[in-house]
């Protein structure tokens, strides 16, 4: 499985993912993340050892496609920086780390090992962005009743610098070309009944940095649960 991105204008790269890695509570403010934690563990989601956390999921997940099929009803997407090593340097794009929901009081890494990760098909080049990265508008929409609604909308500030989480990668996971590694999330925007997370048939992923946009839309399917 080979993954592409266009960089600027007929250029693209082409390489072989070797290793996914997904940075877990990477959020800037501890406390914000402390009491994410405790509101996660009442209804039954385990805490993460540390903060931020690597979780390793399969290269297989990794998906350029505009749609996606998932068990049942309960996942939902989140939009994320994507750092993707590819000839000797870093590239950003944006992508989901669609989770399972109902997978996740059973195991964070257990959920998102269920579902298909989509990120695009462009992507700028790290250290074209990196002094400035902290403006960099992360956003997300899901198509709801019919019409397309904010889901989550932030800036890469809200979240840990992107070179303290590769700083931080284990050693088990050492920078090389064929590397994707999802940088985490910012918090979903409650719809009109108070409801923040929740799943949604299409989603459309931005990275917007001034008039310059990387963009990804994706659908889901929902197959049967039988027994």
């Amino acid at each position: 499985m080979s993954v592409g991105f266009d960089v600027s204008g007929p250029e693209r790269i082409e390489l072989e993912p070797r290793q996914l890695v997904i940075a877990g509570w990477t959020g800037r403010d501890r406390a914000a993340i402390d009491h994410h934690i405790e509101e996660l563990a009442a209804i039954g989601v385990p805490r993460p050892s540390s903060v931020p956390l690597y979780y390793r999921v399969a290269v297989s997940l990794l998906t350029q496609s505009r749609h996606i099929e998932v068990l049942g009803p309960g996942s939902s997407g989140e939009v994320e920086p994507v750092l993707v090593r590819a000839r000797g340097r870093w590239w950003l794009t944006v992508g989901s780390d669609h989770t399972d929901r109902d997978a996740e009081r059973n195991g964070v890494a257990l959920s998102k090992q269920l579902c298909a990760k989509p990120v695009a098909t462009a992507a700028w080049a790290w250290d074209a962005v990196a002094a400035h990265a902290d403006t960099i508008v992360l956003r997300s929409e899901i198509l709801e009743h019919g019409r397309w609604v904010r889901y989550q909308d932030g800036t890469l500030a809200s979240i840990r610098p992107l070179a303290q989480l590769i700083a931080g990668l284990p050693a088990d996971a050492p920078v090389a070309d064929g590397l994707v590694l999802f940088c985490g999330t910012l918090g979903a925007l409650p719809d009109a009944s108070g409801r923040g997370v929740r799943p949604a048939a299409r989603m459309r992923l931005l990275l917007i940095d001034g008039d310059r946009t990387l963009e990804h839309d994706y659908a889901t399917t929902a197959l049967p649960q039988v027994a």
